[in-house]
């Protein structure tokens, strides 16, 4: 089917797995609570230009210290609550109608009274922000590779016990941060312990490190998703066997762009992936620094001469690596299909807070 200029891309209902609590904050809304709390921000996260640096740890390093600067601009509940509302509000305006995205508790937690108050701010806030907004969302609470094992096993018990599909629950536990950074198996615990809870699996791997590291995800984390995993192109047996296991791939081209993973969005090897028939989502990862949201992935690769129909399915297989119930999903396929018949068309979705079909069946 050839490209309709008129077909609106924010139009096409979707599914966004793969946004960080903090890197979804709007530059305004950075902006604003810089001057709150009278804190001076690196001139780099105000000039709007996207973040372009190396793929190793001097560029590692440039992108935590921005991420850091913009994170401590958010001090106290009614941060917190902005964030989650925010996030939630502008996916919907980009036809996301299932939002999962991660936090890492620990991050706020010295300012809002332990991990425990700051995740249930968040959960609270998602709960009453996705009836408003009208989208399904689900919570991940994400572990960080820079701490020590035992904090990601903190990390699981407190999201086991707000472990759910429903609502203001956590739906998932991650591993984040940088992936050269501490010993993929010493975490095996922590995800055990997340997978008795039912909860989906979804650590990053195959972004900055390659074939060799996606398959030490694999054996050591037993993954239901990869953040990221694009590196997986580089080795087609792995990726077989990705595809076997039924591993979603959460694909940020923008992000594998700004931390110098690819030249630049035509190299990122999403045909490779879609071609062995991996599931494949896409995400904006960190919008604040990377300089683009989640309609922006899909208008990259509809330049680079994705027909509708292509992008159409990348979206369904969003929707099909989501844990999003089933009735959310069938609605959600339905409008896929209506906007590839009359452009900009979408059916409602079912505020979250009114069904209560279980999600996909997850250990």
């Amino acid at each position: 089917m050839a490209n309709d200029p008129e077909r609106d891309l924010n139009a096409l209902p979707k599914a966004h797995l793969h946004l960080h609590f903090t890197g979804s904050m709007l530059p305004e809304t950075l902006r604003d609570l810089a001057a709150k709390h009278s804190v001076r921000l690196p001139s780099a996260l105000l000039t709007g230009n996207p973040l372009r640096v190396p793929a190793d740890q001097r560029g590692w390093f440039r992108f935590q210290r921005l991420y850091d600067a913009a994170r401590n601009c958010v001090r106290d509940e009614s941060d917190m609550r902005r964030l989650v509302d925010e996030a939630i509000e502008t996916d919907a305006q980009e036809g996301s109608g299932r939002l999962e995205f991660q936090v890492d508790p620990t991050s706020y937690a010295a300012r809002l009274g332990g991990i425990t108050p700051t995740l249930e701010i968040v959960l609270d806030q998602a709960r009453a922000s996705a009836r408003a907004h009208n989208v399904d969302v689900g919570v991940i609470v994400a572990a960080s590779r820079m701490r020590h094992p035992l904090d990601a096993r903190t990390l699981a018990r407190l999201a086991a016990r707000h472990a759910g599909d429903g609502p203001g629950e956590v739906m998932g536990f991650g591993l984040s941060n940088d992936e050269r950074s501490g010993a993929t198996a010493q975490f095996g615990p922590a995800f055990a312990i997340a997978a008795r809870a039912g909860l989906l699996l979804v650590p990053h791997g195959g972004e900055l490190l390659g074939p060799a590291h996606i398959r030490q995800v694999i054996a050591s984390l037993h993954p239901d998703r990869l953040g990221h995993g694009v590196r997986a192109a580089e080795d087609l047996t792995l990726l077989d066997d990705i595809v076997r296991r039924g591993i979603a791939l959460e694909v940020c081209p923008q992000s594998n762009v700004s931390l110098g993973v690819y030249r630049d969005a035509a190299h990122v090897p999403l045909r490779t992936l879609v071609a062995a028939g991996a599931n494949v989502a896409l995400g904006a990862d960190d919008p604040l620094l990377f300089g683009s949201r989640l309609t922006a992935q899909y208008e990259v690769l509809r330049r680079a001469g994705w027909s509708d129909a292509e992008l159409a399915a990348l979206a369904r297989s969003s929707v099909q690596a989501s844990a999003a119930a089933t009735d959310v999903k069938a609605r959600l396929y339905d409008g896929i299909d209506a906007w590839l018949r009359e452009p900009g068309s979408l059916p409602p979705i079912a505020p979250a807070g009114d069904r209560a079909a279980p999600a996909a069946a997850r250990h």
